[in-house]
């Protein structure tokens, strides 16, 4: 008996030992389990906020668009357009289907002829006197200049003692050529584009005291040296020939020279003394104007002709 009494110590004293070391290895209860009750979980405002790779989209599209806007930006910086007010003798854009538009358009043609690869992108137009119709001249080549196709077109109104191509397109007369030669406008802030006729126009500007020395300054030349690169053709109203040394000084800066000649008023020894003096591998030729019955080719025979 007191074997089985032994066997019997032993196991109740194991048994023991094994509840002991259950209980003392026993995770502690949590507060659910204690009898606590657990506090309710605290809402938080739900924010969205936009995902790395919206934002990415968001830039690259706004990146493409300022890459568009690059593209697609002038290379040549913008100048003022207006709303002219045209004279009515500016028969190449306001009467296209005459007579007298065609015989301009048959100019520009005669002037593209006589280049023969030598470009004649700056020209200047000019008279023995004043009153032969230079200014209107100069002014519907121009136009007709100006309605090639890709052709950019340039007229200067270099005539500084009685500029009038303000006049003809109806503009201010400033800002203006002598504004940019003596330093007080900007050259793109005087060009002005006439956006219709494809034109752009230089004023004449303020009114010099030395306008020869100005048309012969090293401003001038930079000036047309600058319009050389952003214009096909830069065409000069400049004053009469004789008496002035204006159209002598501004020659050498220039591609080729107008006459333009009034049938039946500009005496041959007028257009003599005014082709003294000039370079003249430079001039085109005479323009005759007003031909009728009262003045023929005939009358002023002996003179290379462009047109008439």
């Amino acid at each position: 008996m007191s074997r089985i009494q032994d066997i019997l110590n032993k196991a109740e004293r194991d048994g023991a030992a094994r509840r002991t070391r259950s209980i003392g290895t026993e995770v502690p209860a949590g507060p659910a389990a204690s009898g606590i009750a657990a506090p309710a979980p605290v809402p938080r405002p739900i924010v969205e906020p936009t995902p790395i790779a919206e934002r990415r989209e968001a830039r690259a599209r706004q990146a493409e668009q300022q890459r568009e806007i690059n593209l697609h930006r002038q290379v040549e910086p913008v100048t003022p357009q207006r709303e002219v007010n045209l004279d009515r003798h500016l028969v190449a854009a306001l009467a296209p289907q005459s007579l007298a538009a065609e015989q301009y358009r048959s100019l520009r043609t005669r002037i593209s002829r006589i280049e023969n690869g030598r470009a004649v992108r700056v020209l200047i137009v000019t008279s023995p006197a004043k009153g032969d119709g230079k200014s209107l001249t100069a002014a519907n080549l121009a136009l007709a200049m100006a309605e090639e196709f890709s052709q950019r077109v340039l007229l200067i109104d270099a005539d500084l003692r009685r500029p009038c191509v303000h006049h003809l397109f109806g503009l201010p007369e400033t800002p203006g050529l002598t504004d940019v030669l003596m330093g007080a406008a900007m050259l793109d802030d005087a060009l002005v584009t006439l956006a219709d006729h494809h034109l752009t126009v230089l004023p004449s500007g303020v009114p010099p005291s030395h306008p020869a020395e100005l048309l012969g300054s090293a401003a001038m030349r930079r000036t047309l040296d600058t319009l050389r690169t952003r214009f096909d053709r830069v065409i000069l109203d400049m004053p009469p020939v004789a008496p002035l040394a204006d159209v002598h000084i501004a020659a050498a800066m220039s591609d080729g020279i107008l006459m333009i000649v009034r049938a039946g008023m500009t005496q041959k020894p007028a257009i003599e003394r005014a082709l003294a003096g000039l370079d003249m591998t430079k001039v085109l030729g005479l323009v005759l104007n007003e031909v009728g019955a009262e003045a023929t080719y005939q009358d002023y025979a002996g003179y290379k002709y462009i047109a008439g």
